[in-house]
């Protein structure tokens, strides 16, 4: 079962969940957060998210659902599976508290203020460390499914994925590490909880491997395609792009959005 282009496709998704692990050593190493790297970095890793869903995941799973039942039934089929994949993690997003809310921008020298708290906020920020990383592992359950079956389908488009996913970890890593070493005073807590939301990734991909593996054919792999279209999307348009436009100027987050279509289209070029 465990072949050997699975086992490549889990460390891959093991790797983007693990960048989360990046963004704690940043907060601890660092004292002010470079906006604009991660501005760009961001946008970055939505264009790259954005194109390769639009242009390539999508039509893929159109030909593979069309092939399979026809015309007219597999481009419904395929459409309804993408706006799925946006209602799933949609529903998800909805789901954790908005006071944990995993995507709110947080920076390593805003966090100097907090070094003197009462016992009480010190209680209160562990307690909001601990919700972001368990909302973060939340959502990074369905984009560990996504990096996988994306790798095993096709490493030119699994690759990529998983390295807009692991960028995209990076200020997800600040938010669980900081407010939990300030209220812990402890790094190696911090890094711990970090570190266990970044496996939630390699954990969706396995579950989902085990789930769907045993029914895999042309019509699952379309429909498993199509819904990762959508919940790519949806991740770039709800969490990326704002974060993005959050840590620096508008126009830096709209250059790397740009940058992350034109590069993943020229590599998308190089391969035919």
């Amino acid at each position: 079962m465990f072949t050997t282009e699975v086992l490549l496709a889990l460390l891959i998704t093991l790797l983007a969940g693990l960048a989360t692990g990046i963004g704690s050593a940043l907060a601890f190493f660092t004292k002010t957060t470079n906006t604009r790297f991660l501005a760009i970095a961001l946008g970055f890793s939505a264009g790259v998210m954005i194109y390769i869903s639009m242009v390539e995941i999508f039509f893929t799973a159109q030909e593979k659902l069309v092939d399979e039942l026809g015309k007219g039934r597999g481009n419904w089929v395929n459409v309804m599976a993408f706006f799925g994949g946006i209602v799933f993690i949609g529903l998800i997003d909805r789901l954790v508290p908005s006071s944990e809310n995993p995507h709110e921008v947080k920076k390593v020298e805003d966090l100097d203020e907090e070094k003197n708290l009462e016992l009480k906020k010190k209680i209160k920020l562990k307690r909001l460390g601990m919700f972001t990383a368990l909302a973060i592992a939340i959502h990074n359950f369905p984009e560990g499914m996504a990096t996988f079956f994306a790798a095993l389908s096709d490493l030119s488009i699994g690759i990529p994925i998983a390295i807009a996913i692991a960028i995209h970890n990076i200020p997800e890593g600040i938010a669980i590490s900081v407010p939990i070493y300030y209220s812990t005073g402890s790094r190696r807590k911090a890094f711990i909880y970090s570190f266990l939301s970044g496996l939630a990734e390699p954990l969706g991909a396995i579950i989902g491997f085990l789930v769907l593996g045993p029914f895999m054919n042309d019509v699952v792999f379309g429909i498993t395609f199509a819904s990762i279209a959508g919940i790519m999307i949806f991740i770039s348009f709800d969490e990326l792009l704002p974060a993005a436009r959050e840590y620096g100027e508008h126009h830096l987050s709209v250059y790397g959005l740009v940058g992350g279509m034109a590069v993943m289209a020229l590599s998308l070029l190089l391969l035919i």
